[in-house]
């Protein structure tokens, strides 16, 4: 009777409680690696609250930027237009300076009084009219020199004055509100002393007033 050989190395049987354990590490290992990922992905991403406050901050840099732009352009046209009258008033002020000496020279030469008196009424109407545009005289005599209101085209000896005085006005200066149209020229006085007077008085003496 013959028998069937029995294999040298059989296979170990399949053991069924190994298979579940690794089935259920498979199950339970997928789903928690993933959640994990989630996680980190919400904390990159900023929160749709944070975006609306970087939106609502970002609007309300631009509406101040622009009420800004606003009011500095507010005060530039407001700036132009209360000096758009100054480039006008300085050569208005040329035409009173040569009606002036015209009225000089009349009556110097003995021109008749009705000629001086129209050519007078003519210079004060032009003296109103740059009154009305706040353009008014630099009160320069007997002030201290002040180099943003006068221009000094000499020096003067002087004991009736302290140095540093106006003591004469060669041609008036005129401003218009807190600008100057036109400096006033002047002598401004400085202390006697030998020679440094004589040299001093030497220099007026040459200067000639800017017309």
């Amino acid at each position: 009777m013959s028998t069937t050989p029995a294999d040298e190395n059989p296979l170990p049987a399949d053991n069924p409680d190994e298979h579940e354990a690794l089935d259920s590490a498979e199950a339970d290992g997928g789903p928690h690696e993933s959640a994990e990922e989630g996680d980190q992905n919400e904390a990159m991403e900023p929160s749709t609250e944070s975006q609306l406050a970087a939106a609502r901050q970002q609007l309300l840099r631009g509406q101040a930027d622009l009420e800004n732009y606003q009011k500095r352009s507010q005060r530039e046209l407001a700036e132009q237009r209360r000096y758009a009258a100054l480039p006008l008033a300085r050569e208005l002020l040329n035409v009173t300076d040569n009606l002036k000496r015209a009225i000089e020279a009349a009556v110097e030469a003995g021109e008749s009084e009705q000629l001086v008196s129209g050519v007078q009424m003519v210079a004060e109407q032009l003296g109103t009219i740059l009154s009305q545009y706040d353009c008014l005289r630099i009160d320069a005599k007997g002030q201290e020199f002040d180099p943003n209101l006068h221009e000094a085209i000499g020096q003067v000896p002087s004991e009736d004055h302290p140095p540093g005085t106006v003591v004469q006005v060669i041609q008036a200066g005129y401003r218009m509100h807190d600008r100057v149209v036109r400096p006033s020229q002047v002598l401004v006085a400085v202390a006697t002393t030998g020679a440094a007077g004589e040299e001093i008085t030497d220099t007026v003496e040459e200067k000639e007033p800017k017309e």
